[in-house]
């Protein structure tokens, strides 16, 4: 699966963290992502702030309440709303803004991209100029499910990806309505549009 039919130039959309392996699959990159944040602080700039595996750059502005815990990036020009929590192994890109009372966690969110309040992204990678309204969700794990590996739908083909925790590819310029929920494994083309209060299950039970 190629991540740049989903987001333009991925690499190059975070341009300052090369490191990234373009080869893996969405679910082995959110899946290795804690071990790849932890190769990339090394070689970040001085306009990172660093302090014990938490690189923000000078230039964002991070509002009261926020917990972030290691390894985390967040590159320049950033908006972190008040009480947001951010979970291991994230990475944003420039000009992200998340909003207040939002939870990340294990996922890679590209530039310009908007995540409204009470939101949760789990184990994803969301594309550029993406937009999750207020309360819309990501999620990564089955809970109701017995069997929980997750299993994802590409070019009409089901994919086990055997792992038990992926959220979603979200691509560039998508629109994700209020309230909406995205179900684990969710991968969305370019430009895709969710409505508020749906539910995204490409995979039946």
């Amino acid at each position: 699966m190629e991540n740049n039919i989903y987001i333009e130039d991925f690499i190059s959309a975070l341009p300052e963290l090369l490191i990234i392996e373009q080869n893996l699959t969405p679910w082995e990159l959110t899946s290795k992502l804690n071990k790849i944040i932890e190769q990339i602080l090394p070689r970040l700039g001085t306009e990172y702030k660093i302090t014990d595996g938490i690189a923000i750059h000078k230039s964002i502005v991070v509002e009261n309440g926020v917990t972030f815990k290691r390894p985390f990036i967040a590159m320049g020009n950033c908006f972190i709303g008040a009480n947001a929590y951010f979970r291991e192994g994230v990475i944003l890109g420039k000009s992200v803004k998340i909003g207040p009372s939002s939870e990340i966690k294990s996922s890679i969110i590209c530039a310009k991209t908007a995540i409204a309040h009470l939101n949760y992204i789990g184990n994803s990678i969301i594309g550029q100029n993406v937009n999750f309204e207020a309360g819309s969700i990501a999620a990564n794990h089955y809970n109701e499910k017995k069997d929980k590996r997750i299993r994802v739908k590409y070019k009409n083909k089901v994919i086990d990806t055997g792992i038990e925790k992926f959220g979603g590819l979200i691509g560039d310029n998508s629109r994700i309505g209020a309230n909406a929920v995205l179900s684990p494994g969710t991968i969305l083309e370019k430009g895709s549009i969710v409505k508020r209060l749906e539910l995204i299950q490409q995979i039946p039970d």
